[in-house]
């Protein structure tokens, strides 16, 4: 203050300066003193809205067992190395994360890790930061070993490799806080409906559809090309990709964060390690951007969208054979193409609000009664020249009693949403049903909405209700492990969410 009045002095008694230069500085010194009004304040200009991205390296060695099938395969070759992918945005008033790694799915102690010692390093709340699992079946596991992979792991120790991947999160975000830099923002959608397809089919009356709980389902997954007891799809698909791209200000892009609702492609090699199509599509649109030489490099990431029931074979035929990857990486260039043909006719923004919520759910979850616990029991040490009703039975016995023996009757769930301009993005740590995600997106009090798919942990599948009458692999428990409208009150949840962020 004594500063500032030995300038009004002077001000008031240089008698070189006009009285216009003078009631202009007078006026520019008094709104440094004196507190604006509401309105003025608001209508200041805003911090420059700044991003930076990153990827790591994640790939594990090779003799570790790649999960996603049930067969179980060693991997003895590396086609295409394995990252995690990091995306920070800030706006001057909030600093998000984003992360997406190359797995089948990741538990929520990992992510939690990871977070805990990014708190601790950079400040930024846990809540504003999400974490996801692609959803490739073709690395190894992020989520346990062995059994481990399936059983409770609340308070037992990371194993060798989830601890690698979280110090390989961690270093990625503070790069990525390191890359930080002036941008424009802008984000939208494409269709790309040729490679989605809806996996669970109703059959024809009187098909059989054994299940290997000793009962009967009323759809089969992938039921086979061209059979002729197909009826008709049991739910829809949701053909659309979504994207949030970042430029910097002299137009070079800086980061892409796409969503597809496809669950994975695969037709690769059993032993073979990949990032499936959401690594290629990352390479794909950089080419298409032209943004292979820049420092900071580019970084694109495909997050899973609602993909729980989708999958990219057309079992109406006619039947497909491909040599491994090719159709891999047609799918991963038509959507790549389909980005680029929106992103080239977006308007950029120099600012937008960002906002973030998050909540915990208790979930019920699944109950094994007497009956289907005995009979598990039963299956599990009969002769192998027993015929099974079900060519899972052995395999489906041991999870369920592992299941029953080791899960809560309750268990919490990260919930997520967060709002960019008038786009929101969901987070949830399932494999998310299609018919959830389109739910959602009609529910949403935001523009546009996208949905991002095992979020903050893995859970196993999410079905609606009504998908839960049906059965079908995606409902069998320790397949499916919580309550039956467990959808229902995460939808309901959500949409809290978004009310608080609108």
């Amino acid at each position: 203050m004594r500063l500032a009045f030995y300038i009004f002095t002077w001000l008031v008694n240089a008698t070189k300066t006009s009285i216009i230069r003078k009631r202009w500085m007078l006026w520019g010194l008094c709104s440094l003193l004196i507190p604006c009004p509401l309105s003025m304040a608001q209508s200041a200009p805003p911090q420059p809205l700044l991003a930076g991205a990153s990827k790591t390296n994640i790939t594990p060695a090779l003799g570790g067992v790649l999960v996603g099938g049930f067969g179980d395969p060693i991997a003895n070759h590396i086609h295409d190395e394995l990252h995690s992918r990091q995306l920070v945005l800030d706006n001057g008033e909030t600093r998000l994360v984003w992360v997406v790694v190359d797995n089948l799915s990741i538990n929520r102690e990992v992510f939690d890790e990871a977070k805990r010692s990014l708190e601790k390093d950079t400040g930024i709340p846990a809540a504003h930061m999400m974490m996801s699992a692609t959803h490739t079946h073709s690395a190894t596991s992020a989520s346990g070993l062995s059994d481990a992979r399936r059983g409770w792991n609340v308070d037992k120790p990371l194993d060798d490799y989830q601890r690698f991947v979280v110090s390989r999160i961690v270093d990625g975000v503070k790069v990525a806080i390191n890359n930080l830099e002036p941008v424009q923002i802008a984000w939208g959608a494409g269709q790309v409906p040729q490679h989605v397809f809806n996996r669970r089919w109703k059959m024809k009356p009187g098909t059989p559809m054994p299940n290997p709980m000793g009962g009967q389902d009323k759809v089969i997954m992938n039921p086979g090309v061209a059979n002729p007891n197909l009826a008709e799809p049991a739910g829809p698909t949701d053909p659309e990709v979504y994207f949030v791209s970042l430029r910097n200000l002299s137009g070079k892009p800086v980061a892409l964060l796409a969503n597809y609702s496809l669950h994975y492609v695969g037709g690769v090699p059993a032993d073979h390690v990949s990032a499936d199509y959401f690594g290629l599509f990352a390479d794909r649109i950089k080419q298409l951007l032209d943004a292979d030489r820049q420092d900071p490099p580019f970084i694109a990431m495909m997050s899973n969208g609602t993909s729980g029931d989708i999958n990219n074979i057309n079992v109406m035929g006619p039947a497909e054979k491909h040599p491994p990857y090719t159709k891999m990486r047609t799918v991963a260039d038509e959507v790549a193409k389909e980005v680029y043909r929106v992103y080239q006719g977006m308007q950029f923004r120099d600012w937008v609000p960002l906002k973030a919520a998050k909540t915990e759910l208790k979930l019920h979850t699944r109950r094994v009664d007497a009956d289907l616990l005995s009979r598990s029991r039963r299956v599990l040490v009969q002769s192998d020249s027993v015929k099974p009703q079900h060519r899972l039975e052995k395999i489906y016995a041991q999870r369920i009693i592992q299941f029953a023996e080791e899960w809560p009757e309750q268990i919490t769930v990260i919930l997520q949403a967060f709002s960019i301009g008038d786009l929101a993005v969901a987070a949830i740590p399932f494999e998310t049903f299609a018919e959830i995600g389109l739910e959602i997106k009609r529910k949403s009090p935001f523009a546009h909405t996208f949905t991002i798919s095992l979020a903050n942990g893995g859970y196993g599948y999410l079905p609606s209700a009504a998908q839960h009458q049906l059965g079908g692999y995606e409902t069998w428990i320790s397949t499916n492990r919580v309550e039956e409208h467990a959808s229902d009150k995460i939808v309901e949840k959500l949409m809290e969410l978004f009310s608080k962020l609108k």
